[in-house]
């Protein structure tokens, strides 16, 4: 039953907020999205049995099922690590162009499979290490960064049919006004003025101020893009005239406490700051938990080996919005605050429709992870809306409706229509609320039968890389922190080793965090403290070359460089070394091993409480190292360079954690 107008209010005096479209619309309403990148967080979905895999992106890309999502933002990817992992380029190489590397290709297939409308956004971490030049930074030969840009905004469309419609400069590091100038000409060269472009993908200013002094900048630039606003803006910004977007932002934990973080942004984002698009990083937290921001994702879906997935508040806080909108309907002028704490939004299409969002987030149930959330107060409260100019004459509103609460919490129920009496109804307002008031009738709260329970990486796990034509270039599971590893046809070699998998790189990339400059790939379960690991390895570069494999691996994502763990390396010298950490620095024990490039070896790890041995080619060559560091982490193989090097034939086996 709703509480309908009244004269007397058990609450106090009811406010009332008109909703009106006489006089004018607010701004153009350019759609609710997410990221997939910055790095590799969609890392683990592409390796999902089915029907699971599907489930997950009819969860977030399906139309009026779950999250419905507006638009889609990719990193392209660098070759370098960028926050929980590294993504592969289209061109690590000057002479390279393969557009068929990585999951996003497929990813953004997904997302327009489900929804043909869904706009679609490229935005740079990192690039590889060519266009620099030797140098950490991409400015330097603004011609060659536009074309390696533009170059994959055309694989886009050659390879997949897929229409990039924004492109973004670099990702939360300096812009330079040249190079968007030339990216611009370029674009437009190249046939694609329809692609949009965002600056600077970091804070506010000083790209709107250089926007207002510079006139061909200005055009040049489409979207003012801001990461983690706050909600605010400034002046500057809105001075020059341009879409302005919160491009990045959300980056909390998917509980009910990031729900309402999600929510609280979703309106006052437009409310305080007239953003007219918010997109969260991340897509879906679809990698190792114990990486950088784990569970951050508007859903979680970590376990292919399971096919166990969660479907989290935030997917659902974004329905509230999504379902009943769409880019390129406006914003009404009359939005803003409740007066008991809270806010309020109204869209339409033009045609007569409406939805009204509502939110009451309360502050401890709504603090996202940056930046600092000032102390408010929100209370239960009566708000009356008045609807007026082209939504006078309603006589009914679909309600949608979630509460946010540490309990069992209420997500996307559709409730009785409310009546609309005289042009205006009246809601009982509690803390920590969503309402969606609609024309649309067209809401939906998708669900598939529960997934698989979730179960720990397999204790025993083995990949020997025999995939003649693999669907993805990197094998499942395996997540690069630093390098890339590729699956690999070793056509030189026509015995046991023709399928690989590959390090690929020769050049340490332009990074965006702090690179290792050895190359790792991670994989298992970070509870992992007794173990043996074996995998054939192969080095390719006479004299300097060499590579390891590794348990209790403690880090990856950023922080990757600091990794500590237990390292077995092998050199092209003919030298080994046990070591405690990826440095190479904390040196366990070392000596000569006959091992030289261009020939398969063997290695194997065991690794028991405090102590470990390795063998090569099945025979003992170390034992009863005492280890030092990190008594838990994951497997790992790696290089002791940016080099090219072969494994294959990877097996581990992990004992139970008690015994």
């Amino acid at each position: 039953m709703w509480l309908l107008c009244a004269a007397l209010c058990v609450l106090g005096v009811r406010a009332v907020y008109e909703l009106s479209d006489r006089g004018g619309l607010g701004r153009e309403f350019d759609g609710i999205g997410a990221v997939s990148g910055g790095g590799a967080t969609s890392r683990l979905l592409v390796s999902y049995p089915e029907p699971y895999r599907s489930q997950v992106l009819d969860y977030l890309f399906k139309p009026n099922f779950g999250a419905s999502l507006h638009i889609f933002k990719v990193e392209i990817g660098g070759d370098a690590q960028t926050t929980d992992g590294t993504e592969p380029s289209h061109m690590h190489y000057p002479d390279d162009q393969n557009y068929f590397r990585g999951y996003e290709w497929w990813l953004m297939k997904e997302a327009k499979k489900r929804n043909p409308a869904i706009q679609l956004v490229g935005l740079p971490w990192a690039f590889p290490g060519w266009i620099g030049n030797g140098k950490n930074w991409p400015y330097d030969f603004p011609d060659v960064t536009a074309y390696y840009v533009v170059s994959w905004i055309i694989g886009a469309k050659q390879y997949h049919d897929l229409d990039i419609d924004y492109v973004g400069i670099w990702n939360e590091r300096a812009y330079d006004a040249t190079y968007i100038k030339l990216l611009r000409y370029t674009l437009d060269k190249s046939g694609l003025e329809r692609v949009r472009i965002i600056a600077s993908d970091n804070l506010w200013q000083p790209i709107s101020i250089q926007m207002l002094l510079d006139a061909e900048l200005l055009r040049a630039v489409d979207v003012i893009g801001a990461h983690y606003p706050g909600t605010l803006t400034v002046d500057d910004a809105v001075s020059t005239g341009k879409k302005l977007w919160s491009s990045e932002d959300y980056s909390t934990f998917n509980d009910e406490v990031g729900g309402g973080c999600w929510a609280r942004i979703l309106n006052q984002n437009y409310v305080n700051g007239n953003m007219t698009s918010t997109i969260s990083w991340n897509l879906v937290a679809s990698y190792y938990e114990q990486l950088p921001f784990g569970l951050e994702g508007l859903m979680t879906a970590k376990e292919p080996w399971s096919g166990n997935y969660v479907v989290s508040s935030p997917i659902w806080i974004t329905a509230h919005t999504t379902q009943f909108t769409q880019p390129g309907w406006y914003y009404l002028r009359t939005v803003g605050h409740l007066e008991k704490g809270g806010s309020y939004v109204a869209l339409t299409d033009r045609k007569g429709n409406i939805t009204i969002v509502i939110e009451t987030m309360t502050h401890d149930h709504s603090v996202c992870i940056r930046p600092f959330l000032p102390k408010f107060n929100v209370s239960a409260q009566n708000a009356t809306f008045q609807l007026d100019g082209s939504f006078n004459g309603l006589t009914s509103l679909q309600v949608w409706y979630s509460k946010l609460c540490s309990g069992k919490p209420a997500l996307f129920t559709k409730k009785s229509a409310i009546p609309v009496t005289g042009g205006s109804f009246t809601l009982e307002l509690e803390v920590d609320e969503v309402y969606t008031l609609t024309t649309l009738t067209t809401g939906q709260k998708g669900s598939y039968p529960g997934p698989p329970e979730s179960q720990p990486f397999p204790r025993k796990y083995k990949d020997d890389f025999n995939v003649r034509n693999p669907p993805f270039s990197e094998a499942p599971y395996f997540a690069d922190q630093s390098g890339v590893f590729e699956y690999f046809t070793n056509t030189s070699d026509p015995g046991d080793h023709v399928f690989t998998f590959r390090q690929v790189l020769t050049q340490r990339p332009i990074t965006w965090s702090s690179d290792p400059y050895q190359a790792i790939s991670v994989i298992g379960d970070y509870s992992w403290s007794n173990l043996t690991i074996t995998c054939d390895v192969y080095i390719e570069t006479p004299g300097t070359g060499s590579v390891f494999i590794a348990a209790r691996v403690d880090q990856g994502g950023s922080p990757a460089y600091l990794a500590k763990g237990i390292y077995f390396w092998v050199s092209a010298d003919g030298t080994y070394k046990v070591t405690g950490d990826l440095q190479g620095k904390i040196v366990l024990h070392k000596g000569l091993s006959g091992v030289r490039a261009r020939a398969w070896h063997t290695l194997t790890l065991h690794v028991k409480g405090f102590s470990a041995s390795g063998l090569l080619n099945g025979n003992p060559l170390w034992a009863d190292v005492l280890t030092l560091g990190p008594v838990h982490g994951w497997a790992a193989i790696g290089t002791g360079a940016f080099e090219f090097a072969q494994f294959d034939n990877f097996m581990v086996e992990a004992e139970l954690a008690d015994t």
